[in-house]
């Protein structure tokens, strides 16, 4: 079943944003994927989101739902069908939470994307953003405290607020585990309009970077944070990404097949030679049995 594009509108995303050793980034991403590297880093993220008017395309605004969201999110590469037009770009995003129960049915099911089931706290204004979550199941927490800020600083992997935006910008297809195991379900994100601005971190925690098992001491360092207000925004299904296994299966099942057209193609040509060729077979062995039998007429021996 095709999966229906989703509109909604983006009342508030954050961004914060973690340098990785590409080693270890490596590690925590499946096949093809691979990570995709600024200044010598991988760069990994949490997404703090709260969505508003959420709803299939075609359906009204006024019947979408809002929702507070969280995403674990790494920056990553892949080679296209073809590998001649240079590497693609998006993000793996290992891990989705949501405090709306109906993102937690329908993801997965009705648009990409599984949803584990948070709870949120969150203190807004135009200048501070608090916001924390933690799992129903308990495996995943986060806490958030920064402040609007008019520059960029600190940043080793973008020298201004305009390069971080075009970074993730450019980053716009998202692909995260399946219900089915062998693939991965995928969505492209499109915004007519893109504002971004800079934030200063006071505190972060996250149980996810903190997890000294996915990231040895000193190898996710928290980078620079970014926070995007009040944009439209439709996403759309991309097809799912098979695991490399899947596709060899597919090759190798693709190649059996050709063979097997090939050798029937062979085998119908030999068969339409054969038929071509039986009239005239018939008509040897017919001529030969008549001047058998005339042989023994009156008359019509040479000697008669």
């Amino acid at each position: 079943m095709k999966q229906p594009s989703v509109s909604g509108v983006v009342e508030r995303r954050l961004l914060v944003n973690y340098r990785v050793d590409p080693e270890v980034a490596a590690r925590a991403l499946p096949p093809p994927l691979r990570p995709q590297l600024v200044a010598g880093w991988a760069v990994a993220g949490i997404c703090l989101i709260r969505l508003g008017q959420l709803r299939p395309g075609r359906m009204p605004a006024w019947l979408g739902i809002r929702s507070e969201n969280a995403a674990h999110r790494f920056a990553v590469e892949w080679d296209g069908p073809d590998g001649g037009d240079g590497p693609r770009t998006g993000v793996y995003i290992p891990r989705r939470d949501s405090a709306s129960l109906v993102n937690v049915v329908a993801g997965g099911r009705l648009f990409p994307g599984e949803h584990h089931r948070a709870s949120f706290d969150v203190r807004e204004t135009e200048q501070d953003l608090q916001v924390a979550f933690a799992s129903v199941d308990g495996t995943a927490h986060v806490s958030v405290d920064v402040r609007v800020t008019q520059r960029l600083e600190g940043s080793l992997l973008f020298k201004d607020t305009r390069e971080a935006s075009d970074f993730f910008r450019h980053g716009s297809a998202g692909f995260s585990p399946a219900r089915d195991s062998r693939k991965l379900d995928g969505m492209k994100l499109r915004a007519d309009r893109w504002a971004i601005e800079p934030v200063e971190v006071r505190a972060v925690r996250s149980s996810f970077f903190e997890d000294t098992r996915l990231f040895p001491s000193g190898s996710a360092t928290l980078d620079c944070a970014l926070v995007m207000r009040d944009i439209p925004v439709i996403w759309t299904a991309l097809r799912p990404m098979l695991a490399p296994a899947v596709l060899l299966a597919i090759s190798s099942a693709a190649g059996a097949i050709s063979e097997w057209i090939d050798v029937a193609a062979r085998r119908m040509r030999a068969r339409r030679v054969g038929l071509c060729s039986l009239p005239d077979q018939k008509m040897s062995w017919g001529v030969q049995r008549q001047q058998q039998r005339m042989m023994w007429l009156p008359g019509s021996r040479a000697d008669g």
